[in-house]
């Protein structure tokens, strides 16, 4: 196995077990027949962004973005059905579903209509699909900043920060290998990110531990 190989299965592992975290979600729906205390905007933002590089993948007609984000979209699919069945505000989940359903309808026929098949289409879906995965990474530091003065780690979860450092990892290296600056550099920030909720879970797990609220879970 060369390379390549290798990152390509490191991708593919480790991106789908990030994505496989929302399963505790569903669990929890199934359980409690309700979605309260859970998000649904990460579940239809993240389906966007599959859908975004899957057909950037299509294009550059690499099959390890096309297989990641294949599986990444028929989850978060599976999460917003979920969603929709168990949410008692339904009217404010399908509006957002059916905005975000339109932006996704108006991405695609503007970049199947107004630019021509080549590097030109694969530049600017590349680039548009960096940003949004930009900004998924970072927008959790606004929480990391609520952490840090709150002192209190027990809302960020662990495995998934795990999950988030060895999935930004190896596509940063699979995009390197490739020479793909719209691979690379957009999961950089998931690494900074990932570092960060490890300092804090460091810097602040002992104080969680002395705390009577965590030594009575």
């Amino acid at each position: 196995m060369d390379v390549m190989q290798l990152l390509s299965w490191a991708c593919i592992v480790f991106t789908v077990g990030m994505f496989s975290t929302g399963l505790t979600d569903l669990k929890k729906m199934r359980e409690t027949k309700s979605a309260d205390n859970i998000q649904f905007l990460p579940f239809l933002f993240t389906c966007l962004n599959n859908l975004g590089w899957l057909y950037y993948g299509l294009l550059k007609k690499d099959q390890t973005i096309v297989f990641v984000n294949v599986i990444g979209a028929l989850l978060q699919i599976l999460y917003i059905i979920a969603y929709l069945h168990y949410t008692t505000q339904k009217r404010l989940v399908t509006s957002q579903t059916v905005a975000a359903g339109t932006v996704l309808a108006c991405g695609w026929f503007y970049f199947t209509t107004f630019l021509p098949e080549g590097d030109s289409q694969l530049s600017q879906l590349g680039l548009t699909c960096s940003v949004i995965t930009v900004s998924m990474y970072l927008s959790p530091l606004t929480d990391l900043v609520e952490i840090v003065r709150s002192r209190d780690v027990q809302r960020l979860s662990f495995p998934l920060s795990v999950a988030t450092f060895f999935t930004s990892t190896s596509w940063v290296l699979y995009g390197l290998q490739l020479h793909d600056q719209y691979i690379w550099v957009p999961n950089t920030p998931g690494i900074f990110t990932s570092l960060i909720r490890f300092y804090l879970f460091w810097r602040f797990a002992a104080v969680n531990q002395s705390s009577p609220a965590y030594r009575s879970m």
